[in-house]
């Protein structure tokens, strides 16, 4: 079966870091169920061949296991964990970077009525589907060039793209097909979430981000409030405090700095928003990660 050989060539070709000799493919192993932590998720197809992983993204749970797949259309801060990984039975997933430009150039390639009507407004940034049996052939075909050097370079590109189109004509295609829409709502809301993220630590007003996605402030509110299941100062301070974890990893004792470089004035205010949102306030969580290496953030979501 197609899944069984998914997690032969996973578990085999799993390393350190998720990257792999194929640009823009990614793989998994993880060998235990640690707590739920914060990450991005990157513009990403991620197919689980064992295990269950949860995400949640603001007031959204998102679950998906073996056999299924979730596409994220939008860089987003999640919070999530596989729940049933052990060292005898990992977590193993595959991972596919989705890059805009070769889902525009799918679609230009695509005759009159190959590929559904999208509709226009953004839907959600996250779905999760139960992955076809051609999705996953072409999944395994493009991991099976693990094992084939002299092959990659040609096929790796070929395979690629069949996968795009297999998400294209799929289950979730409407928010892969806006990905590669220059003007579509999605790449508006996608193009404010950069904004918000570049500029996380500088106060903002929603008009002036509506006008950066070129939007209506009840346009851009409506849709970027379906794509990230979050208001855009919720959006914001989301990023803040995974920042201001981040930075506390390596500069423990800092608390009120990291709170002011992330964007916080009162060192109060920093200190009640951190501890609801991981549950320990910014000194005692910053000792529990001070031997913590950070891992590979959107690496596979």
């Amino acid at each position: 079966m197609r899944i069984e050989e998914l997690r032969t060539l996973l578990a085999r070709h799993a390393g350190p870091d998720w990257t792999t000799p194929i640009d823009g493919v990614l793989i998994s192993r993880v060998d235990r169920s640690d707590p739920p932590a914060p990450s991005m998720t990157g513009t990403v197809l991620a197919v689980i061949a064992q295990g269950t992983k949860r995400l949640a993204l603001g007031d959204k749970v998102f679950e998906y296991h073996a056999g299924q797949y979730l596409v994220a259309s939008v860089d987003l801060p999640v919070t999530g964990n596989f729940t049933d990984a052990t060292r005898e039975r990992p977590a193993l997933g595959f991972g596919l970077v989705l890059e805009p430009s070769a889902v525009a150039e799918l679609l230009l390639m695509a005759g009159p009525g190959d590929t559904p009507r999208g509709g226009g407004a953004a839907s959600t940034g996250i779905a999760v589907s139960d992955a076809q049996a051609p999705l996953l052939d072409a999944v395994v075909r493009l991991l099976r060039l693990l094992d084939e050097p002299r092959d990659r370079a040609v096929l790796a590109p070929l395979i690629k793209r069949e996968i795009l189109w297999r998400l294209i004509t799929g289950e979730q295609g409407g928010i892969v097909r806006q990905l590669g829409l220059a003007d579509s709502s999605l790449s508006h809301i996608a193009r404010a979430v950069r904004w918000i993220r570049e500029h996380y630590a500088q106060p903002f007003r929603v008009e002036d981000v509506a006008r950066v996605a070129g939007m209506s402030v009840s346009a851009f509110y409506r849709n970027f409030q379906a794509v990230t299941a979050m208001s855009p100062i919720q959006f914001q301070k989301q990023i803040r405090l995974q920042e201001a974890r981040l930075l506390l990893a390596t500069h423990p004792g800092d608390v009120t700095g990291v709170g002011q470089r992330v964007g916080y004035d009162n060192a109060s205010q920093f200190s009640r928003e951190y501890r609801r949102q991981f549950g320990a306030p910014p000194s005692r969580d910053a000792a529990r990660l001070r031997d913590t290496v950070r891992s590979p953030a959107g690496a596979l979501t």
